[in-house]
């Protein structure tokens, strides 16, 4: 599986998951990045730190449970139309 296609698999996953599994994700890439020699780059720590920043602030733009259904189903049936 390239890159790329595990990006969007965990993207898809964090629109579907519950609270609880969504702050375990958080708290685990959180504390990567503070890890001293981590091999994340200094551009996506600050981009990582910028999300963070405007979700903690309530800036970022977030989804209802709808609009992540929807987004969900039309990504599967967009998978489906290229079989």
């Amino acid at each position: 599986m390239t890159v790329i296609a595990m990006k969007r698999k965990i993207t898809e996953y964090l629109q579907m998951a519950d609270e609880k599994d969504v702050k375990a994700v958080f708290t685990f890439v959180e504390k990567k990045i503070k890890t001293d020699g981590c091999d994340i780059d200094d551009e996506t720590y600050k981009e990582l730190k910028r999300r963070t920043k405007s979700f903690l602030d309530g800036s970022a733009k977030m989804y209802t449970w709808e609009e992540t259904q929807k987004a969900a189903w039309d990504s599967i049936n967009e998978i489906r139309k290229g079989k």
